[in-house]
């Protein structure tokens, strides 16, 4: 795999040429919307086919998976032009494998909301281990706030997609309530209400574990949250089922606010199966215009955390996005819009902009002027910016990452997240998480 940047005076014909790869395998790995109209700055993720197959006349995607020795997902994944689908016709042509050694393997979870793109979501669901539908909340009796989470199991499910449950604070005014986590953590037999609800929906909805995510609660409730979780992984791990937790970005065990002050890696990190790091959201909506993760941010997160934490308990956070800012940033007044990468690329193409790169954050931005004469900073993700995050998991050992979410299309991750790595086809039983 090359990362190529685009140049003044590129454009596709030249660049597929140079790289001695059809022009058609950029358009298609990369979606790209308008192949005549790069941006200077522009990342594309160019593979290099190793072994290809013609589809010939009753072949099926699954006795192509089997002569060639790849699994199904494999297949999906070397060839984005699938959809996600398994429809062939003969004279097709597939590819088998991708020039390079297979990376190490890694676990990787997204989350997504129940009304996602579902053609986004067929698509990227062979590059998943797990995928997490957001959230059941709880109700002060310990009932669960319910979620139409059926489809989504049912398409991870159908190309081996494991599903685990999302269990938060979360309220229907799209707030995490530390006062509803603070009457969950401090009342032993409210707990055992709500675990019942949530072994019940995991057996009947066919989850394969549970991931937790309690933000915002008080200080001196950090101790009740781990004792949760740990009497959670008791009642689930017995049964196959892992609990996950996930954790604010803390760089320091004393790291002041009410976002760290709850969870303490030591007792969470001991209490859990595997540790979520939500190493994301520096750059925000109402913040000034920055990168949503500065890769020395989430680099001090991750080496703090493996001063509580073992390694092979951690997965990185990894954003799907980026911001657009209007400017000048007003603090209090300024709200930043989410994007998507793709989008944050076609606004560059919009507006002629040229993307820069900020070497010490790795991560992409530009500036542009919009018809109302309003300016605008935009910060987001690309290419190069995910590789430097990727290239975390193997450097400190961690066992895999998590998408914070699916909502957005960025083909360019899936890409070099299945360069660098193997992704794990089956989730490791809860037997073999426990530690």
């Amino acid at each position: 795999m090359e990362i190529y940047v685009v140049q003044p005076g590129d454009n596709l014909f030249g660049i597929a040429q140079a790289f001695g790869v059809p022009m058609s395998h950029i358009i298609e790995d990369n979606r790209l919307p308008n192949p005549s109209l790069l941006v200077v700055g522009q990342t594309l993720v160019i593979r290099f086919p190793e072994e290809v197959y013609t589809v010939q006349p009753g072949d099926t995607l699954a006795s192509v998976a089997l002569q060639s020795g790849l699994s199904l997902r494999q297949l999906y994944r070397n060839n984005p032009i699938l959809e996600g689908q398994p429809t062939l016709y003969p004279g097709q042509t597939l590819v088998l494998r991708y020039q390079g050694s297979p990376g190490p393997s890694v676990t990787v979870n997204s989350y997504a909301y129940p009304f996602i793109n579902q053609s986004l979501l067929q698509r990227t669901l062979p590059f998943l281990t797990y995928l997490t539908p957001f959230t059941y909340g709880i109700q002060e009796d310990g009932e669960l706030v319910s979620l139409d989470d059926e489809p989504l199991i049912a398409m991870g499910r159908a190309v081996g997609t494991a599903a685990l449950m999302h269990l938060s604070t979360l309220t229907e005014s799209g707030n995490f309530s530390n006062d509803l986590a603070n009457l969950v953590l401090n009342d032993l037999s409210l707990q055992e209400v709500l675990i019942d609800n949530v072994l019940t929906t995991l057996q009947t909805k066919g989850y394969s574990g549970l991931d937790v995510d309690f933000e915002f609660i008080f200080p001196q409730d950090a101790l009740p949250y781990a004792a949760f979780i740990r009497r959670l992984r008791d009642r689930l791990n017995p049964l196959g089922y892992p609990v996950i937790v996930a954790l604010a970005p803390k760089t320091s065990s004393d790291q002041p606010g009410l976002l760290y002050e709850g969870h303490s890696y030591r007792d969470l990190g001991e209490a859990a199966n595997r540790v979520f790091l939500m190493t994301y959201e520096w750059g925000y909506t109402y913040g000034p215009p920055m990168a949503v993760a500065p890769l020395p941010n989430v680099r001090a997160v991750v080496e703090y955390a493996l001063t509580e934490i073992p390694a092979e308990k951690l997965w990185l956070g990894v954003p799907n996005y980026g911001y657009d800012w209007p400017l000048p940033f007003l603090q209090g007044k300024t709200r930043a819009t989410s994007i998507s990468p793709q989008y944050a690329v076609s606004l560059a193409a919009r507006y002629r902009s040229s993307i820069s790169y900020d070497e010490t954050a790795q991560a992409p931005w530009f500036r542009y002027t919009d018809e109302n004469g309003t300016k605008h900073e935009v910060w987001f993700e690309d290419a190069r910016s995910i590789r430097a995050k990727l290239s975390l998991i193997p450097e400190y050992g961690l066992d895999g990452a998590g998408y914070w979410n699916l909502m957005r299309p960025f083909p360019q991750n899936w890409l070099v997240l299945d360069s660098l790595f193997t992704i794990r086809e089956t989730p490791l039983p809860a037997g073999l998480l426990r530690s």
